[in-house]
């Protein structure tokens, strides 16, 4: 992070802490979250985003524990059930800046189907993947992404299948904004952010989250040894969606960036035919309709 932006947010530092409420933090110590939620704040603080027409929503799981924890709109969701919530809240009043955030866990067992529909049909909100590689909130069970022969709560053998790559998953699905960070490296997490707010599709953020408590194996000190940013790479291009592929299909090794980003596609709203000439959102056209003399024929 250049001086400039550390500037920055020294001045801004007052409307940070505006972000926060007064409920007591409940996380393990040493959880990623900490450091996502500190970077997610300084995001929409230094993008000029009013608190008022933030609205961030929230799966079941550790990530959950944050709703209560940022003074803006929240919404605690059912568990692989955020994105349609997110979606249709952005539907229903474009004019507000949308943040979804689920885990691992429920993102590609009980959700992942609304993931597929959300990369599809671009909807154009940011969805953050708290990636720590198990259920934590319950205890640690093993997920679609935990590597092959850990041992989780519910695998006390180890993990006999290959884990799923998120980013190989949704790079398959035609997206308009791929990304990955590290919980560790806060400045890396407000940048990245502040280029997903800026997208004006869907925005696909995996953060590699470190967990203390049922993810021992993956500490900080490991992600720190094989993590690269793609920006330092000789001739890599984000918009080349086969580098993109390929880059994260390499084994052992994990890109962090903006992985890939097709400034060309239409988002869902721009896509909808009946609407181009509204000047009203969905919100304003609700309207009282008197049923009474429908109720008088029955």
């Amino acid at each position: 992070m250049d001086a400039k932006k550390i500037e920055q947010l020294t001045k801004k530092a007052d409307q940070i802490g505006k972000l926060d409420t007064k409920q007591v933090m409940t996380w393990c110590d040493g959880c990623g979250n900490y450091g996502i939620q500190n970077a997610l704040k300084r995001a929409i603080v230094l993008e000029n985003i009013e608190q008022q027409k933030l609205l961030q929503c929230f799966d079941i799981g550790c990530v959950g524990n944050e709703s209560d924890k940022v003074e803006c709109y929240t919404i605690h969701g059912l568990h692989g059930r955020v994105l349609p919530l997110a979606v249709g809240a952005k539907i229903a009043n474009p004019e507000l800046t949308v943040i979804a955030s689920a885990g691992d866990g429920g993102t590609f067992s009980e959700g992942v189907n609304h993931l597929v529909h959300a990369v599809r049909n671009d909807y154009p909100i940011l969805f953050l993947l708290h990636d720590n590689e198990n259920y934590a909130l319950t205890t640690g069970q093993a997920t679609a992404t935990t590597p092959k022969g850990q041992v989780r709560n519910g695998t006390p053998d180890g993990v006999a299948q290959d884990p799923l790559n998120p980013l190989q998953f949704v790079l398959s699905l035609g997206p308009s904004f791929v990304a990955q960070t590290l919980s560790a490296n806060v400045n890396h997490m407000t940048e990245v952010f502040q280029k997903a707010l800026r997208h004006k599709g869907f925005a696909f953020v995996e953060i590699l989250q470190t967990c203390p408590t049922y993810n021992k194996q993956c500490p900080n000190e490991w992600y720190a040894e094989r993590v690269f940013e793609v920006e330092k790479l000789k001739n890599y291009d984000c918009r080349d969606i086969w580098q993109a592929r390929k880059i994260v299909a390499e084994t052992g090794k994990f890109p962090i960036g903006v992985i890939y980003e097709n400034l060309q596609k239409k988002n869902f709203l721009e896509t909808v035919p009946h609407r181009e000439k509204r000047k009203t959102t969905l919100i304003e056209e609700v309207a009282h309709t008197d049923i009474t003399k429908f109720l008088g024929k029955l």
